[in-house]
């Protein structure tokens, strides 16, 4: 049964929005009533998905599009201050964008560790920062990052990554915690292995290391998954837009795994 429009009036903001998990859930948004704008550092991509999406708007919501460097304070401010100016006060954020990149710990050097950290983890927090006054104001909020399961459990070879998403779950439980008694809820989604660019160039790294086939590297990244498949971004996206409903007012401080069954929160 398809949701009824629990979201008109709201304005949403995903970072990451122009492809994969990130149009997936700004799709499902809009889908449900709210205004969505899009960032991310593409400004020809985030153009074609606003454009795509144009179709999934209901009523006067609109959809459109800002670009920024998440981890640049400037460029963060700049781009919240013009998606405000466009649509309205934030009052979802989904802080979707995020990189990995495989390494052993022992290639892994400042450069890569302070970029997995940059992106997953410091440009949550200053997105975070810049939205959070227009929902204090409003005395209602939803913040919901995308993490992994990464930041659930170990993987070897994403140690900077595994790092960064464990940060971003300790950012998300510390921070509900402190906004529980102020109308705002902040939640993390954590998928598994996903049908997006990150895991099609994990394959590609696989194949490049190893001689496997790119079947037999989609299929030992798919075997993590008790249901033997890849999580797909819609099912990412449909539990992102149930932490953004009104009715999930009560759910606080949680990290979702959508991933098959491979961690199990307890």
């Amino acid at each position: 049964m398809t949701p009824s429009p629990s979201l008109i009036g709201k304005h949403a903001l995903v970072t990451g929005g122009g492809r994969g998990i990130g149009a997936a859930i700004a799709r499902q948004l809009l889908g449900e009533g709210a205004s969505v704008t899009l960032l991310g550092r593409d400004a020809a991509t985030l153009d074609a998905t606003v454009t795509t999406l144009q179709a999934h708007r209901l009523g006067d919501a609109s959809v459109g599009a800002v670009c920024a460097d998440i981890a640049d304070p400037a460029s963060v401010e700049a781009a919240f201050a013009a998606a405000t100016s466009a649509r309205g006060p934030i009052t979802l954020l989904v802080n979707n964008a995020g990189q990995a990149h495989s390494a052993p710990f022992g290639k892994t050097d400042l450069a890569l560790w302070q970029r997995m950290l940059d992106v997953n983890l410091t440009g949550t927090f200053l997105c975070t920062q810049a939205a959070l006054p227009a929902m204090l104001g409003a005395g209602w909020g939803r913040i919901v990052n995308v993490a992994s399961t990464a930041g659930l459990i170990g993987y070897g070879y994403v140690s900077a990554y595994c790092a960064a998403k464990h940060g971003v779950i300790g950012l998300t439980r510390a921070l509900a915690l402190e906004l529980a008694a102020k109308g705002i809820t902040v939640n993390a989604v954590c998928p598994g292995y996903t049908e997006t660019d990150i895991v099609r160039d994990a394959v590609a790294n696989i194949v490049g290391k190893t001689g496997r086939t790119e079947d037999q590297a989609r299929a030992e990244l798919a075997a993590r998954n008790p249901q033997r498949r890849l999580v797909q971004p819609d099912e990412v996206a449909d539990a992102v837009a149930w932490l953004c409903r009104p009715s999930a007012s009560a759910i606080t401080g949680q990290a979702v795994p959508v991933a098959g069954g491979e961690v199990m929160a307890g």
